[in-house]
């Protein structure tokens, strides 16, 4: 008969306690080439920078450490590497303006993101429907936008449905005649992203254009490179299909009348006329900031956005600067419908080299910009409101 002294029951809870050591180390040990168990759970409030969209290099690759974003039930581009979570940099120097624009879709669910192959899309009888119009006008006026926070599983439930894979759109009634990539740049607004998401498709789908989302967002390190950003995201967008135009716009801006048509324009559009904060009004003319729209031709003419804008401020300016050096000018829409709310944010750190790079700027045009951006992309994910992004720039901050 056991007697349960105090030291017998001492030597039982220090032997459960070695139990439970060893059980725990043999199970970790057998979890491979996984970097933490966070991996393997299925939180819901968690996302791991895990997927890569290139093979390891022979020299291996650089481990991302998880982070916490609010996102979930993602989407990985490749579901034959979901067995490791091993991350590998894919670096992308380019050192020329691309002249061959005539990319095809690529094929996403590949394990190899080097070839290019066209995307699967659903069975369609567009072929049998005439082209798409613009929206009559008198069918549109002002709109209210939905600011509730809510969670991206509630979001993508309610606009999952509707969308292709990628938070991507496309008309069946009729042949769409806009092919349009809406990129947005990103870092740490995910709140402001999920009100974004549930206003912005629903806006998007009424206008009778194939669009696609993609969120651009920059890794921690150096400080927000906003134009960067738009840049990768023109560059990355053209691997996947030959837009028409691409419409580069903030996380938090939510258009106000839907008589403001994200189509592609003749001359560069500054969509975002009359913004809330600003008493809508236009600060002066020659601005470029918060959403503005351009053709592939338009972005190429001009060498994409400078490099140079670490920080808040300067690169839309900059932008302006270079549409005038290329005998392009900035069109708009009347203040009345080229309305926009802003979300309420923190004011972010102004570049104090910003006037100084923009007043040296045109003589950089030709040697900053897409042909000289230099980026590893870490993570690319396509969820069902949108495309993804994990970028580095590797571009310095220089003197100019």
């Amino acid at each position: 008969m056991i007697v349960f002294t105090k030291a017998n029951l001492i030597r039982f809870l220090a032997g459960a306690i070695c139990l439970l050591l060893v059980l725990n180390f043999v199970v970790f040990r057998t979890d491979g080439a996984s970097g933490t168990s966070l991996s393997k759970l299925s939180i819901r409030r968690v996302h791991k920078y895990a997927h890569i969209h290139r093979n390891a290099s022979a020299s291996g690759g650089i481990r991302l450490p998880a982070a916490p974003l609010a996102l979930s039930k993602e989407r990985e581009l490749h579901n034959a590497q979901n067995s490791t979570s091993t991350t590998v940099i894919a670096i992308a120097n380019f050192t020329s303006i691309p002249q061959d624009l005539s990319h095809p879709f690529a094929n996403i669910n590949s394990t190899n993101m080097s070839t290019h192959k066209p995307l699967p899309m659903k069975p369609t009888m567009s072929a049998l429907h005439a082209n798409c119009t613009d929206p009559d006008p008198r069918d549109g006026g002002p709109i209210t936008p939905n600011t509730t926070l809510e969670s991206l599983d509630v979001i993508e439930a309610e606009l999952g449905p509707l969308l292709r894979p990628g938070g991507a759109f496309q008309p069946d009634h009729c042949n769409p005649q806009h092919h349009v990539a809406i990129v947005v740049p990103f870092r740490d607004r995910y709140a402001h992203l999920s009100v974004f998401l549930r206003n912005i498709h629903p806006f998007l789908m009424k206008q009778r254009i194939a669009y696609r989302i993609f969120i651009v967002e920059q890794t921690n390190g150096k400080p927000f490179n906003r134009a960067a950003m738009m840049n990768i995201g023109y560059l990355e967008a053209l691997k996947l299909y030959q837009w028409d135009c691409f419409i580069f716009h903030d996380v938090d801006l939510l258009p106000l009348d839907d008589r403001n048509l994200y189509n592609c324009p003749r001359q560069p559009r500054h969509m975002s006329v009359a913004i809330d904060t600003l008493n809508f009004k236009l600060p002066y003319r020659t601005i470029f900031g918060g959403v503005s729209a351009m053709t592939r031709e338009h972005f190429q003419a001009v060498n994409g956005f400078s490099n140079s804008f670490f920080g808040w401020g300067g690169e839309d300016d900059d932008m302006s600067n270079r549409l005038k050096h290329a005998n392009l000018f900035i069109s708009r829409y009347p203040v009345n419908i080229a309305r926009y709310k802003m979300l309420k944010h923190q004011k972010e750190k102004a570049n104090p080299k910003r006037y100084e790079n923009i007043q040296n700027g045109m003589n950089k045009i030709e040697m900053d910009g897409i042909n000289s951006i230099k980026y590893a992309i870490y993570s690319i994910k396509e969820f069902p409101t949108f495309t993804w992004y994990l970028a580095e720039l590797r571009n310095s901050e220089r003197k100019s």
